[in-house]
């Protein structure tokens, strides 16, 4: 017998997810909620649906669905609101997959408190949580962790990562899309009330695609960071007082250090990815390397495989999104991967086996936490010009 999950939070990225989570073989039933009507009707109304959702499944607000009897609640809201959903949905009864960041806002002591929580929670209630960093499943990151495991690095030296998104590679129009929904108007609000008491973010207040890569491939947290920020030359309008780049390095529980940048005014196309190096060998630009010889990989090469049951009920998700079938590619056609680096579909299945066998996930609160203090305590740094602080962890 499969498992029922309820998928919160029906926009752009969400409707990436709820295919792949509608079409494993392993979750029997699915429920709707979003606050905005049309979304849930636009995957309610779909034919493919129609074996796994019955209409009594729609909701239109959170605090319905969490009265429900489903196993699980998928949450891929806007980031203010995934800590706090989060808590309330384990304090139900329910397992949660939570979407990246953990939370954003720009206190970063408030983000510090949100990890606490979180992990409290988890562990107190026993329910599952995984948190749904996408960094973790790329091919190159299940590649290292491999190589990790194996010893194959020796002892981790340093690491480095980037998230690299320009304010003007659509992330204006992310923002205006996300304040212009009904939760936006709301956490507009409260913007303006975080400003009049002087509270500044930062970029370091969503780093779970830099930081998430070199933690999970080393299995260590920060115990100290320190970070510099660039102020805004060019986007100004869109990131006033907020820097608009930070630099962070890290002093690592094994001894490591690790260098993040978060930058959101950069003349790049974009990237998200890490290098690490160890004393007997290391990775950088898909490329494992030792002291004698240089082995180039594709993405085949690193990545894990998927449960061939899985594989085929994924292929083909993307026909779920498209209103005309006809006019996706091949490629398209056969993916069964979905993006992030094909991270999607890992995500997906380790969520819902997960539930099924009843075990701990591979990407934990405790992760989650660790994730995403890095860059909270890394921005508290740059605000004090590169002062040096402790990052909290959690056993």
């Amino acid at each position: 017998m499969g498992i029922s999950i309820g998928l919160v939070g029906l926009g752009s990225f969400g409707n990436d997810f709820a295919p792949m989570f509608k079409s494993h073989p392993l979750v029997d039933r699915v429920a709707l909620c979003d606050q905005e009507p049309e979304r849930v009707k636009f995957w309610a109304d779909k034919e493919a649906f129609a074996d796994k959702f019955d209409p009594k499944d729609a909701f239109a607000e959170f605090d319905a669905i969490l009265e429900s009897d489903v196993d699980a609640l998928v949450i891929i809201t806007q980031h203010w609101l995934h800590a706090p959903m989060s808590v309330r949905a384990m304090e139900a009864g329910k397992h949660v997959y939570c979407a990246v960041p953990l939370i954003s806002v720009p206190d970063a002591d408030e983000i510090l408190g949100w990890c606490d929580k979180v992990v409290e929670t988890a562990q107190r209630t026993g329910q599952i949580f995984m948190f749904g960093e996408t960094t973790f499943y790329r091919p190159q990151t299940m590649y290292c962790r491999r190589r990790a495991a194996e010893g194959a690095f020796g002892d981790f030296v340093y690491a480095e990562g980037e998230y690299f998104h320009d304010v003007d590679h659509g992330l204006r129009e992310v923002w205006t899309r996300r304040l212009g929904s009904r939760s936006g108007r709301e956490h507009a609000k409260e913007l303006e009330a975080y400003k009049r008491r002087g509270i500044v973010g930062g970029p370091m207040h969503y780093p779970t695609h830099s930081t998430g890569g070199p933690i999970s491939v080393m299995n260590a947290h920060a115990v100290k960071a320190a970070a510099l920020p660039f102020a805004a030359r060019l986007h100004k309008d869109h990131c006033g007082e907020t820097p608009a780049n930070e630099t962070a390095l890290f002093r690592m529980s094994n001894g490591a250090h690790m260098r993040i940048c978060e930058y959101r005014e950069i003349g790049h196309r974009g990237r998200e990815m890490f290098r690490v190096y160890g004393n007997q060998a290391s990775f950088e630009h898909d490329t494992w390397c030792d002291k004698t010889s240089t082995t180039p990989l594709t993405e085949k090469d690193m990545r894990d495989p998927l449960p061939p049951e899985v594989q085929q009920a994924f292929q083909g998700f993307r026909a779920l999104l498209a209103p005309d079938r006809s006019k996706l590619s091949a490629k398209e056609r056969e993916d069964f991967l979905g993006g992030h680096g094909g991270s999607h579909s890992y995500l997906v299945h380790e969520f819902v086996s997960a539930v099924a066998e009843n075990r701990t996930p591979a990407c934990t609160a405790r992760d989650a936490a660790h994730y995403t203090a890095a860059g909270a305590v890394a921005h508290k740094s740059a605000l004090r010009d590169g002062e040096w602080f402790d990052v909290p962890h959690w056993e």
